[in-house]
């Protein structure tokens, strides 16, 4: 943890600060320790100031205080002999305060940023992985957790707080990593907790409905995405010019690394590009060709789905921008693995098909199907739920797939929260021709044993929405509950 003052940390913006040792920085009062510094939010439903004497009491030696974004005026008085500096633009300002702090670690290593809807931890693990197997030491930060790939610990968001991120680059420069693949969300954007993150390479997936509740609108969400592109000045922004916003995007960017499903979509591309030319799809995985501005190539990857195809075109088409070999890239791309939750397939033989996903949007839940649809010589069976106290639009949306792409849909618990489960099954069955047809059953382990026992050992069996987590949110609280531990008994039983 670095020693420094506080007049020192504060320099840059204000330069009355007292000169204070200082030991850490904390946006909780809660984890106050003697020496730190308390660092005062004014949140969206919780004003941290509220806390301040309480933050002293805990051993807290100085105070940021928010003063807003508006008319607010540096300026320093004193709580119990406590300095407490008013700082007005916190929020935005926080990054740089901590990456101050914490000595810029992400400038030590080769920070990769993903962003986009879907795909963002497959592709930032399969870039770790790819690191990891030519040499190099890489840490992910995102959904499934942050640390390296052997270690992951759980993280509450996919973009952590502006202290956090720095704190986490900290450390893994500790660790001797070379390398961070770091999903971003939107609110990460907006919220400038990425403000002071210097990123080597910038990636985009795609874009489709999700987080409307927060953004309002679809153009407000891609606006959110774009500031990867044009606040960070990333030397190698690879975009998905398959999406229609990547395409509209890449227009005015000429050093994007365009990638695509066809040459047609990047033909007009005047940078970098690189391309599918032909796919094979397996039950075991994928066999990919492709032509790029490095020359031609082809390789295998346990992975399934043509989504996923995509993912390990970004991955590779990144990992070439940063100056990777092509050749010895593709020498160990069949050493790759399904990400946990992420089209992770488990599969005994004379035994249908069971493949765990993380889709929980309208658009994940469709290339899902889509690309399961390939593997399938039966029946396809799809089988998912939608999230209590979010955007409720998608609901009927996703029951709406279900029905059209999948033989058999049944509608079951995902995290209902504080709504009752039946109202959100009523809200996804408006989006059915046949809501008769619809099996609902909102236990989840009920629901696949349901789908398990009566599947044939030629179908395939979607169970999407919860992917990696290990848990359900009711209204009486969090439970353990994991789709993957529940596949794994059914087959274990059945096996």
């Amino acid at each position: 943890m670095p020693n420094t003052s506080f007049k020192e940390l504060l320099a840059p913006w204000f330069d009355a600060a007292p000169d204070i040792k200082i030991s850490g920085l904390k946006l909780d009062n809660r984890q106050i320790v003697h020496g730190d510094v308390f660092v005062a939010v004014q949140g969206h439903s919780l004003d941290a100031r509220r806390y301040i004497p309480d933050a002293i009491a805990a051993g807290a030696v100085a105070i940021i205080a928010d003063e807003g974004d508006t008319s607010g005026q540096f300026g320093v008085s004193l709580h119990a002999d406590v300095p407490v500096v008013a700082f007005p633009h916190l929020k935005s300002t926080l990054s740089d305060i901590a990456a101050r702090f914490y000595q810029a670690p992400s400038l030590a290593m080769t920070t990769i940023g993903i962003t986009g809807t879907n795909g963002k931890t497959t592709v930032s693990q399969l870039i770790a992985q790819w690191i990891d197997l030519l040499g190099g030491k890489a840490a992910v930060m995102g959904t499934t957790g942050n640390g390296f790939l052997s270690s992951l610990e759980a993280a509450p968001n996919t973009t952590g707080s502006a202290l956090d991120i720095q704190q986490q680059f900290a450390q893994f420069k500790g660790q001797g990593a070379t390398h961070v693949a770091m999903e971003v969300s939107s609110h990460g954007l907006v919220q400038d907790r990425v403000k002071a993150v210097s990123f080597d390479a910038a990636i985009f997936t795609n874009l489709s409905r999700d987080h409307l509740d927060y953004h309002g609108t679809m153009e407000a969400y891609a606006e959110a995405k774009l500031r990867l592109f044009t606040h960070y000045g990333s030397p190698v922004p690879v975009i998905n010019v398959d999406d229609p916003i990547g395409a509209d995007w890449v227009r005015n960017m000429p050093e994007a690394v365009a990638v695509s499903m066809s040459e047609h979509t990047v033909s007009a591309h005047q940078g970098k590009k690189l391309w599918l030319t032909d796919v094979t799809y397996a039950t075991s995985g994928v066999t990919i060709a492709f032509s790029s501005s490095w020359g031609e190539g082809e390789f295998t990857a346990p992975l399934v789905g043509e989504f996923n195809v995509m993912n390990l075109l970004l991955s590779l088409a990144t990992l070439l921008g940063l100056g990777y070999d092509k050749a010895t890239l593709l020498d160990v791309a069949p050493q790759l693995q399904a990400v946990i939750g992420r089209m992770e397939v488990f599969h005994h033989a004379d035994k249908p098909m069971l493949v765990v996903d993380y889709a929980h949007t309208p658009d994940a839940l469709e290339k899902a199907l889509h690309a399961l649809r390939r593997h399938c010589d039966g029946k396809l069976w799809c089988l998912f739920g939608c999230g209590g106290d979010r955007d409720t639009g998608k609901r009927p949306m996703m029951a709406e797939i279900a029905e059209r792409l999948a033989d058999v849909a049944i509608l079951t618990d995902d995290n209902p929260r504080s709504e009752p489960p039946e109202s959100i099954v009523a809200d996804m069955l408006k989006g059915m021709a046949s809501p008769e047809k619809a099996v609902i059953l909102h236990d989840r382990a009920e629901a696949c044993r349901y789908a398990f026992e009566n599947a044939s050992e030629d179908d395939v069996i979607l169970v999407a929405g919860k992917g990696h987590e290990d848990y359900q949110v009711l209204a009486t609280g969090t439970v353990h509950y994991s789709d993957r531990e529940t596949v794994r008994d059914l087959l274990e039983v059945k096996g």
